[in-house]
C-alpha cells in the first residue's frame, strides 16, 4: 500500500500491441524517468510526490509501449463497486502521456476520446497499455487500453502536441 492507502502494483507486463520504430525503443530507458520527473513532478496519475494521487508506475516496454497495473479503491468509485469513468479516462490519458515520456517527448493532450466497453471493477486489478500510432511534426497520435481479467474494458485515442516551455 502507498502512503495514501492506494495499492500500487508495478509489475512489468509486455504490452499486447506493437508500436513505433527502433529509434523510439532505444530512447525509452534513457529518457523516461527524467522526462516524467521534469514534466510531471506533481501529477495526480503518475507522480509519487502527490499525496492525493495514484502514483502509477508506467514501465517502458521493449516494443516502445508503456504498461502499468492498477488496483483501485472504493474512494475512486462512481457507481458502487465500479471505477469512476473520469478515473478511467485519467488512467488512459496518463498511459499515453507516459508513452511519450518514454521517448523523451513531453507533450500536452489536445484531444482525448474514450470508449467504455464494459464496467471496470474498482477493487479488481487492471492492466493499462499505451502505444504511439503516428508522429507527425510534433503532433502525436496514441492509443491506450485498459483490461481486466484479459478483457478490454476501455479504449482511448488521443492527440498530443509537443510542449514548448
Amino acid at each position: 500500500m502507498g502512503s495514501n492507502g492506494f495499492a500500487r502494483l508495478a509489475l512489468p507486463l509486455l504490452c499486447w500491441k506493437h508500436m513505433t520504430t527502433p529509434v523510439a525503443r532505444d530512447r525509452a530507458p534513457i529518457h523516461f524517468r527524467s522526462t516524467q520527473a521534469e514534466a510531471h513532478p506533481f501529477c495526480f496519475v503518475c507522480s509519487g510526490s502527490n499525496p492525493m494521487g495514484l502514483a502509477l508506475r508506467y514501465a517502458p516496454q521493449p516494443d516502445g509501449s508503456v504498461s502499468a497495473n492498477f488496483l483501485g479503491h472504493s474512494a475512486l468509485e462512481g457507481y458502487p463497486g465500479l471505477l469512476h469513468g473520469g478515473v478511467i479516462a485519467a488512467l488512459l490519458d496518463g498511459a499515453m502521456t507516459n508513452c511519450l515520456f518514454a521517448q523523451g517527448r513531453p507533450a500536452l493532450t489536445v484531444e482525448l476520446k474514450v470508449r467504455y466497453h464494459a464496467e471496470v471493477k474498482a477493487a479488481e486489478e487492471s492492466q493499462l497499455c499505451a502505444w504511439l500510432e503516428n508522429d507527425s511534426h510534433g503532433l502525436y497520435q496514441l492509443r491506450a487500453e485498459l483490461k481486466q481479467g484479459g478483457e478490454v474494458k476501455a479504449i482511448a485515442t488521443g492527440k498530443f502536441m509537443t510542449r514548448h516551455e
